[in-house]
């Protein structure tokens, strides 16, 4: 696949959202993305969601791109299989991403001894090494405190995994930044980090903790409401939920100026000794403002108010389900050219994203489906290993390592 990491070679031995995310986002740039399982499967092969035949569409979704090949990591062949690949020679290779992390095999401190430039980037759970997720990273740390309805009690879990997208994408910013300093001095890098860390630095990143610390105001659930500045849900005449915006100075305005309430408003803001030129007030006397705006939304139908809004550059939104937005969303649809209907084997044809970035020195390609396990097994074994075709034979009749392809191509004699 050309792209601006064409060339690149870059081994993936993971599980889960970040790893096999930061894999498949450079192999959509154009790199050489190997990712190695065990026999059957690793553990995302049957990852929900499923299809009725019991293929996975996560693995669909997160391997698009890559090569795969199948090894029993069991066997000392086939954990010397694994070294070999990620060792292989080559000025733009021998860069490793994983979350399957094992000392005395699949450490950098033992691969480095392979190869000395070895560039490895691994994820933990947490600095202590034991394991974690966003279910459990957030609980920690207070999130699930603050969503939900105004006035509940019960915490509420995010459903998007949000820290793993984004430690998917540092892993690709630690991944290039080493690669650059090796370019410069030739040494390897062993970059490590963990998943809690990357929600506990947002947590600072974002203010929680200085707000904290220093005896800020609890914060409180706000349901819908935008934090620190004026941002509601409303009910349109015909039921439609609309989300608006107003955090901006110039979104406040253009608010007010397609509601007709700038008179209401600033009878408001005399009444409670508010400035509503401050987004900070704004969020502070949110419920009275939305009382203000609720029979706007009434007395018209949502197409009506997209129409307004859209005319008058406002910042707004309907609320839909996956499948209300798929049908209707231009954006989730070939009229955006991230995305192609492609087949993707035994799941059928459907909208497929690809990478979100233009390169201007580069031509937008269709994304690629994903791999079979064990797809380019024998290619692998041949390319970047360099085994001749007895010994790959070898391999497969003894089962260390499996293919899609092999019976098919080889019958048993």
């Amino acid at each position: 696949m050309a792209g601006v990491l064409n060339g690149m070679r870059v081994v993936e031995g993971s599980a889960f959202v970040a790893v096999p995310l930061a894999g498949m986002t450079m192999a959509q740039m154009g790199a050489d993305v190997i990712r190695f399982d065990r026999l059957g499967g690793g553990l995302d092969a049957t990852r929900w969601p499923v299809a009725a035949n019991g293929l996975s569409h996560f693995w669909a979704g997160m391997n698009k791109g890559k090569r795969s090949i199948a090894v029993d990591m069991q066997s000392d062949r086939g954990r010397e299989l694994v070294t070999q690949i990620i060792t292989a020679p080559g000025e733009d290779a021998g860069m490793f991403l994983t979350n399957l992390k094992v000392r005395g095999w699949m450490d950098h401190e033992t691969l480095s001894k392979h190869r000395k430039d070895l560039i490895m980037v691994a994820l933990k759970g947490d600095r202590h090494g034991r394991p974690a997720v966003d279910y459990t990273v957030n609980p920690a740390l207070g999130f699930p405190a603050i969503t939900g309805s105004v006035g509940s009690e019960e915490p509420v879990a995010h459903a998007l995994p949000a820290w793993d997208c984004i430690a998917g994408q540092m892993m690709v910013s630690a991944l290039l930044a080493a690669e650059r300093h090796r370019l410069r001095t030739g040494a390897g890098q062993d970059v490590e980090f963990s998943l809690k860390d990357v929600a506990a630095a947002m947590l600072g990143n974002l203010g929680i903790i200085g707000d904290t610390a220093t005896g800020g105001a609890k914060r409180q659930k706000s349901g819908n409401a935008l934090y620190g500045a004026y941002g509601q849900d409303f009910i349109s005449a015909d039921g439609e939920r609309v989300m608006l915006i107003g955090l901006t100075r110039r979104q406040w305005q253009g608010i007010v100026k397609v509601t007709s309430t700038g008179a209401q408003m600033d009878q408001l803001a005399a009444r409670l000794g508010a400035n509503f030129e401050d987004e900070g007030q704004r969020y502070i006397h949110r419920d009275a403002i939305t009382e203000v705006l609720k029979p706007w939304f009434a007395q018209r139908v949502r197409a009506e108010i997209g129409t307004l809004f859209d005319d008058n550059s406002l910042t707004w939104s309907v609320f839909r389900d996956f499948e209300t937005a798929l049908a209707h969303d231009p954006d989730l649809s070939i009229d955006n050219p991230i995305f192609a209907d492609i087949e993707t084997p035994g799941l059928g044809k459907f909208l497929v994203p690809g990478s979100p970035f233009n390169f201007s020195q580069f031509e937008r390609e269709e994304p690629l489906p994903a791999p079979t396990l064990g797809m380019h097994t024998e290619e692998i074994l041949g390319d970047v290993v360099g085994l001749p075709d007895v010994e790959i034979a070898q391999l497969f009749d003894t089962g260390t390592v499996q293919s899609p392809h092999y019976a098919i191509v080889r019958p048993a004699a």
